[in-house]
């Protein structure tokens, strides 16, 4: 992920070409456009998903972590975080993404 890009650019630029794919995606919060963090909900068409959020490794790289700690949730239990998440911090980004395969299509790896 490029630390110089908004995240507003950011998120278009990655989010447009899954339109081609036919992999939907909504933005429920428009965070802050210049550097807002990044939550992504990515459902499988089972009613599971899993919950990511943004964060920096020990050597500062941008990655991925699991927000509940686990790779799989009930998407109820990841709209009720998603909710406290919101009225902590309006700033934050959350988009959610239909793939059944729960890809990320953002970059960097998985930290923890």
């Amino acid at each position: 992920m490029s630390d110089q890009l908004p995240t507003a650019l950011l998120v278009e630029a990655t989010l447009t070409p899954l339109n081609g794919r036919g992999i939907f995606y909504y933005i429920t919060n428009k965070g802050n456009h210049a550097s807002g963090v990044i939550m992504l909900k990515l459902s499988d068409t089972k009613g599971q998903c899993s919950l990511l959020i943004q964060q920096r490794d020990l050597e500062g790289v941008m990655g991925w972590m699991h927000v509940l700690g686990e790779e799989v949730v009930e998407e109820q239990k990841a709209d009720d975080y998603i909710r406290r998440a919101i009225a902590r911090d309006p700033d934050i980004w959350v988009i959610e993404i239909e793939d059944p395969d729960r890809h990320n299509p953002f970059e960097g790896n998985i930290i923890g």
